[in-house]
């Protein structure tokens, strides 16, 4: 199973493959900010990948939109409530403080 190392914390979290990367960083106790219920409503859940994020799931077209509306998006920029964890261990930026 892959792990997710959180930043700036740096927590280690051991996660199924296909869990989302919200799910991840609720399982591992963070306060992190997120009210849409992970409908990529909200972009609350903007986080960076900056290390295995090539093996998270591609950016689908709902995800894409909203990070169009997101202030600081970049290239390792993803919404946690839509990308999924692949077989890879990855290090997620929490971007939002609760």
């Amino acid at each position: 199973m892959p792990i997710v190392t959180l930043k700036p914390s740096g927590k280690t979290i051991e996660v199924a493959d296909g869990s989302t990367i919200l799910e991840a960083i609720i399982g591992s106790g963070e306060k992190f900010a997120h009210k849409c219920g992970g409908e990529a409503k909200c972009g609350d859940c903007h986080i960076y990948v900056p290390e295995g994020r090539k093996t998270l799931t591609k950016i689908q077209r709902l995800e894409h939109e909203k990070l169009d509306t997101v202030v600081g998006v970049a290239t390792p920029s993803r919404l946690a409530c839509q990308a999924r964890v692949g077989t890879e261990n990855i290090t997620v930026e929490i971007l939002s403080f609760v």
